[in-house]
């Protein structure tokens, strides 16, 4: 059974578990899952679920609906996804982890403008520019990288010192191939193949792990963001 979780400001104020088809999201309380933030819709987005997906459908809201930092107008979810709606994060789950002011009562959506929102909405445009320019995903070189941008074009793409890997990286100890980016069923995996404790996703160490877009990815001293082409 699908399980939503949601933030606001990293603090998780409410667990969604539900059976029902469609569910909708919005500032007002006829919807299902209601976030009381003028920058929110009263009719945000809705959530159909069929056939073992859930897909989120923005409702031409008037601040936008993102998914892992990329604004959508429909997007299919995966586990762990996360939907920015205004200040809100909601995470996806596809199984349960176990575990009021008057804004609402307002008409009209304020317009969002947040240090924040004009950050996601810039990195939308620039992402988009990047997919646009090379036609599918690519590492964007953040820190110490050789290069700014790498097109993931293989089935595999090998990252360390060695001088025939694809897309070095700096560290010490680092291994010769130290990991590797593998695309597989319409998506790419990260996998961890030299020493310990040398790989990172998004400050976590990781070993193998599905990229989502907008992930950082440290190897050694070199981060790279994985920035996701459409559909992968």
């Amino acid at each position: 059974m699908a399980e939503i979780i949601v933030k606001f400001e990293d603090k998780v104020i409410e667990r969604v578990v539900t059976e029902k088809k469609r569910i909708s999201i919005g500032r007002t309380n006829e919807n299902d899952i209601v976030l009381e933030n003028r920058a929110v819709s009263r009719k945000h987005a809705m959530i159909e679920f069929n056939n073992n997906a859930a897909v989120i459908i923005d409702n031409e809201s008037l601040n936008g609906t993102f998914v892992n930092n990329r604004k959508i107008s429909e997007e299919v979810l995966r586990n762990e996804d996360t939907v920015t709606i205004g200040k809100y994060a909601l995470v996806y789950h596809t199984e349960t982890t176990g575990g009021d002011d008057d804004m609402a009562g307002m008409d009209g959506t304020m317009v969002l403008n947040t240090k924040k929102q004009k950050k996601l909405l810039e990195n939308d445009r620039v992402e988009r520019q990047i997919v646009a320019k090379y036609g599918g995903s690519v590492l964007v070189g953040e820190e110490n990288a050789e290069f700014a941008e790498y097109r993931l074009d293989r089935e595999v793409t090998t990252i360390g010192k060695a001088k025939f890997v694809h897309v070095k990286a700096k560290g010490f100890l680092l291994s010769g191939i130290q990991a590797k980016i593998v695309k597989e069923n319409e998506g790419y995996y990260f996998v961890n193949l030299g020493k310990s404790g040398k790989t990172r996703i998004n400050g976590e160490a990781a070993d193998r792990c599905v990229l989502k877009n907008g992930d950082l990815l440290s190897v050694g001293k070199t981060t790279f963001k994985f920035v996701e082409g459409s559909n992968a």
